[in-house]
């Protein structure tokens, strides 16, 4: 065998230190497939796409960021399952999950393995005020029930009957609660909440017919998209002329999409201003668009502040430091139309829009 000189060592050594570097796993976790899997799929397209940009912009000091992606499937084997993969394949952050229920399920499982966790969107009281290694983008049900009541109550509604979706109850029942403390507090009251389980087969007749017996002057779906699509069929058939309104939940695409006439006037909230004309947000829904074929909306939003953020922890953390730590010193973050400024347990506050939808598309209400 030939022996090498230390000069021709020394230059395959430098040839492999030169060498492409291991990428940098962040995990990415959401409802892909399944009933209203819109959330999940349209924050998966912003976290792909703001990787996408992070590397063509050098990513971590010339070390690429790898995507691990897993599906929570809105059930809790799966999400346990994905979770443990996640951590089985040591990724560095995780962007995720995208529904209050899963996070029961996942955050337990990511926050034992001590990786730094983003959710885009969970809003559940459950989550709030623990110093844990979970930041939320979002804000809670508390403040979403109590202007919802606010907009409601000023406009004359004063007995509503709500209908809540048992797939997700660690989101809805939280919901579910703040609204009623705070529609008694106002003086109006909740004719009845009507309890279902999405699937589907579920009888939305039925929860809409239950819902009218108590004879409200309005109809409140704590829903994702399709079922809001569906609730909103039966109660155009059964009660024509009553308002309807729904949760942040089903403020998706694909709910004006499906709904067709059936949620035009329907009463949502939105956690971004569909009508930026700012530079900023222009260029994401422009290289959004380009990219999908499609436009974004709030969970695509919400998850590309949220790889903001875990992104900017990744390139500015030191050596030893957690990027929990480094996600902390490193606000407040610059998102596509909001600032993100953390308290110490990773909670933040965010602004959002009442919009109702008129010609089949949403309408920003003025306030």
């Amino acid at each position: 065998m030939k022996h090498l000189t230390p000069l021709v060592l020394l230059s395959a050594l430098g040839m492999v230190a030169c060498g492409p570097q291991e990428p940098i796993k962040v995990g990415f976790i959401g409802g892909l497939s399944d009933r209203n899997s819109d959330n999940g799929q349209a924050g998966h397209n912003a976290v792909v796409l703001a990787i996408e940009q992070f590397n063509r912009a050098g990513g971590v000091d010339g070390r690429m960021v790898e995507l691990i992606a897993k599906d929570d499937a809105q059930k809790n084997e799966t999400a346990a399952k994905s979770a443990g993969e996640l951590v089985d394949a040591k990724v560095e952050a995780v962007i995720g999950p995208f529904t209050s229920s899963m996070a029961e399920v996942i955050v337990p499982i990511t926050g034992k393995a001590e990786i730094f966790q983003v959710s885009p969107t969970i809003t559940s009281m459950a989550f709030f005020g623990k110093d844990d290694n979970l930041f939320r983008i979002n804000r809670t049900t508390r403040d979403n029930a109590r202007d919802y009541a606010k907009v409601m109550i000023g406009r004359g509604q004063k007995s509503i009957a709500v209908a809540y979706d048992t797939r997700n109850r660690n989101f809805t029942e939280s919901w579910l609660t703040e609204f009623r403390k705070v529609v008694t507090e106002w003086g109006a009251a909740i004719a009845v909440d009507v309890p279902y389980e999405s699937a589907p087969d579920t009888d939305f007749a039925k929860v809409v017919g239950t819902m009218l017996a108590a004879k409200p002057d309005s109809l409140f779906f704590i829903s994702g998209a399709l079922d809001v699509a569906r609730l909103a069929q039966q109660a155009r058939k059964q009660a024509p002329k009553l308002p309807i309104g729904a949760s942040e939940w089903a403020a998706t695409e694909q709910l004006v999409e499906l709904g067709g006439q059936v949620v035009e006037g329907l009463l949502i909230v939105q956690n971004y201003d569909r009508d930026d004309q700012t530079p900023r947000f222009q260029e994401f829904s422009e290289a959004y668009f380009k990219r999908y074929q499609k436009n974004p909306g709030y969970s695509s939003v919400s998850a590309y502040d949220a790889s903001t953020v875990v992104l900017t922890a990744l390139k500015n953390r030191k050596k030893g430091e957690s990027l929990k730590a480094v996600a902390q010193r490193s606000g407040p973050y610059q998102g596509l139309q909001q600032t993100i400024a953390f308290d110490t347990n990773g909670d933040t506050e965010r602004k959002v829009f009442f919009t109702e939808i008129q010609g089949g598309r949403y309408v920003k209400l003025k306030q």
